[in-house]
Formats: C-alpha cells, sequence, structure tokens
C-alpha cells in the first residue's frame, strides 16, 4: 500500500470537491419544514494529511434552517470526515488496509507520517472487523460485488474490488462508506474509532 497519497493534495482538492456537492444537493432539497438551508460550518482539526490541505478543509461543511422556530441543523454527508473522528477517511482506510501486519518498524513509521499511535490502529482494526460488519454499509457492499468480500481483510478486500489506480479505487470506497460520515437516521451509529 503506497504511502504516497497522504501527501498527494490533488486527493484532498477532489475530495473536498465532492464534499461541495455533497452540501449543494442537500441545499437545494431544503430542511423537511420547508424553510430554506444556510450555511453553517463548524470547525474541525483533520489529522493524517502529509500535505497541505486545501483552504477549507478544517471546516466540516453543515447547513442550518433559516426558518423561525426550527433552525433544525442539516449535515449532509461527507467523503473527507467518517462521524466526529478526527483523521481523515482517506488515511483511515488506506492505513487499515495495509496489508503487513503491525509490526515495530511498520507502526513506528506511521507514527513518523501522520502521528497515528498501535492502540489507535488496533481499534481500526478491530471496527473493520467487528463494528463495520454490523452496518448498512456492510450489506450494501455484500450485495453490490458478485462474490463475498474476505471480512478478515478489510479494507484492503473492499478496496481490491474497485478498478483503477489506487486513488480511484480509495474514493470509490469512500463513496460506499458516505453514510457512516453523519449520525443520525441515515446512518445510525458510526461506532467508528478516533
Amino acid at each position: 500500500m503506497s504511502h504516497a497519497l497522504f501527501g498527494d493534495a490533488r486527493l484532498y482538492v477532489a475530495l473536498l470537491g465532492f464534499d461541495q456537492d455533497l452540501r449543494d444537493q442537500r441545499r437545494a432539497a431544503g430542511c423537511d419544514c420547508g424553510g430554506k438551508l444556510h450555511v453553517s460550518n463548524f470547525p474541525r482539526k483533520p489529522r493524517g494529511a502529509r500535505c497541505k490541505l486545501p483552504a477549507g478543509y478544517e471546516w466540516r461543511l453543515s447547513l442550518c434552517c433559516g426558518r423561525e422556530g426550527c433552525r433544525h441543523r442539516a449535515t449532509p454527508l461527507s467523503i473527507r470526515f467518517l462521524g466526529r473522528r478526527v483523521y481523515l477517511g482517506a488515511v483511515f482506510v488506506l492505513v487499515s488496509a495495509m496489508r503487513h501486519g503491525l509490526c515495530a518498524k511498520r507502526i513506528a513509521e506511521l507514527r513518523r507520517l501522520i502521528g497515528v499511535s498501535r492502540r489507535t490502529l488496533e481499534r481500526w482494526r478491530r471496527w473493520w472487523l467487528e463494528i463495520f460488519r454490523t452496518t448498512p454499509a456492510w450489506k450494501e457492499a455484500q450485495g453490490r460485488f458478485a462474490s463475498r468480500l474476505e471480512a478478515s481483510r478489510l479494507p484492503d478486500s473492499l478496496l481490491e474490488r474497485f478498478t483503477g489506480e489506487l486513488e480511484d479505487r480509495l474514493v470509490a470506497a469512500l463513496k460506499l462508506l458516505l453514510p457512516l460520515s453523519i449520525a443520525g437516521p441515515v446512518a445510525g451509529s458510526t461506532g467508528l474509532p478516533r
């Protein structure tokens, strides 16, 4: 698994554009009460990128109803952030997909590259093996492919199902994980590890 994507600013620009499209779609739909949705972004401290992130990346795109008495928050799905977790979604998937296990050398390299601890890596691994398999996103993934995903190799087995370069496969996997980017009626509890 290549570390190059951690520092590829083009990937993060593309993911921000995708999030902006999701925000625009949600805004066009309006609030459930019929009110107009206004920008109501909130700050995030994204971790894991090895490059300067595009302007605005530190904001989670969100909306709020402008109708007096409603003021309902409408946070659209996000390809950049998986729930309230601090590490970027792309980093979470790429690091989790590393095939060579968690030897001391690899842990030290990941700590140097993105600042992730062994404990966090182990939590991420447990999430893929135990919690992800209980989500609607897992059920969709299983139904999407002709043969079943090998659960013990997640997310690597998921990335392998998509075609193209690693960046293209990563974006496809993140799109499949979109319902896990928010809590609530669309996604339920994500159970995502920090």
